[in-house]
């Protein structure tokens, strides 16, 4: 059952979709884009990584080359395949190949790797001295003996540019990512400090009108009691003093109510205060002056108490609607719990004497759905083939 099929006019209950801080946190988008890459790309990364290694590798390999070179070169082309979880271990496998055989392009990217995970830790700064020794030194060591100085200083220099830049790069991603999340704790902070204004103006908004409905609601209904109570004492007319009496009677129980209401739009947004609930349905149908068959089945022993609050205000809205609009009518009401819900049916024959035509603004049922929809629930009305009214509410237990 669902809030589509309600039949209330000039309502239309929408199923609730999601919030605004979850669309965002489902679009996942950042200033930098940390949204995570499509498998697809990911592999096309991978796949020009190890290519590149290889070419770098197999474009420079001498006919007369060393079996142990052209092997230490492959295994550090092998260890770009596992650079990302293993960032330190790739180094380590590929720096052989760096120094006695031509797998240059393979150590800087297991470097690059190595500081865009671990940023300046030790283990970078580790990587970063073997590449440079890499590159400084010539195998075989014969070779590197025969230099001159002149070029045991490029040899220096050009090292500090094949261990840098790999470095320089991969702080500057991993700059880039703590920017990023810097980022989301910021809106996560606005969201938080705006979600906090907006309690405080509602928060601001209750007790305003708190202190409206007591100067004005409870004044007049204080007026009523009082005039009832006048009357029942000087009339000697036993209709006129029973009917006095149900006046001030209604009149208290009204103020009770009110001022029920005007705790909880006193308290907090998390407490709602004492209100009714479903163990008082009993007190309610003794004096509603409405016939009334009730059936309670499978009820839950604990009820949530805005599910408990619910649905009392659905049985009490739908008695005074058979009273106001059906009068004499037999209202039927059945109370089911089942399947994490709890399911309310309220249902009246059709009017057996014309209705007194009392003012109704149509806001009661309008209010019901508009309770169930912010409960998750659903609330439909219709018609029934005897010309009677029928309303079914559901609200959900697992609050």
């Amino acid at each position: 059952m669902s809030t589509e099929g309600l039949s209330i006019p000039g309502i239309s209950i929408a199923g609730s979709g999601p919030s605004a801080a979850e669309r965002v946190r489902k679009r996942g988008v950042s200033l930098f884009g940390s949204v995570p890459r499509p498998a697809v790309v990911t592999f096309a990364i991978e796949a020009a990584a190890v290519i590149l290694a290889v070419l770098d590798v197999w474009l420079v390999i001498p006919e007369k080359a060393q079996p142990y070179s052209i092997w230490l070169s492959g295994a550090a082309c092998l260890a770009v395949v596992f650079r990302r979880k293993f960032p330190f271990l790739a180094v380590l496998v590929a720096v052989p190949g760096f120094l006695a055989g031509w797998a240059q392009l393979a150590s800087m990217i297991t470097l690059g790797m190595l500081a865009t995970r671990r940023q300046l830790h030790w283990q970078t700064w580790v990587g970063a001295a073997l590449v440079w020794t890499c590159r400084f030194v010539q195998w075989p060591l014969e070779d590197f003996a025969e230099l001159s100085w002149r070029e045991h200083i490029l040899d220096g220099i050009y090292g500090v540019l094949v261990a840098g830049m790999p470095i320089a790069i991969g702080l500057l991603i991993g700059a880039r990512t703590e920017v990023s999340n810097k980022l989301a704790e910021l809106a996560t902070s606005r969201d938080r400090e705006r979600r906090f204004h907006a309690d405080a103006v509602r928060a601001e908004e209750r007790a305003r009108l708190a202190r409206e409905m007591h100067d004005v609601v409870s004044h007049q209904i204080t007026l009523i009691a009082m005039q009832a109570g006048a009357l029942q004492a000087q009339t000697t007319d036993d209709r006129a003093q029973e009917t006095a009496q149900v006046i001030r009677t209604l009149s208290k129980r009204t103020l009770e109510e009110l001022r029920s209401l005007l705790s909880v739009l006193r308290a907090g947004p998390d407490d709602d205060g004492p209100r009714p609930g479903i163990n008082d349905l009993d007190r309610l149908i003794r004096t509603s002056e409405v016939p009334v068959h009730l059936s309670v089945e499978h009820l839950p022993e604990a009820l949530p108490n805005q599910v408990s609050a619910a649905a009392y205000r659905t049985v009490q809205e739908c008695l005074t609607n058979v009273h106001k609009h059906a009068p004499g009518a037999t209202a039927t009401i059945r109370i089911q719990g089942e399947h994490g819900a709890l399911k309310i049916e309220v249902r009246n024959e059709r009017a057996n004497r014309p209705a007194e035509g009392l003012p109704s603004g149509g806001h009661g049922l309008t209010g019901l759905a508009e309770r169930a929809r912010l409960l998750g629930g659903s609330f439909e009305t219709s018609g029934t083939e005897d010309g009677g009214f029928r309303v079914r509410a559901r609200y959900p237990l697992d609050r």
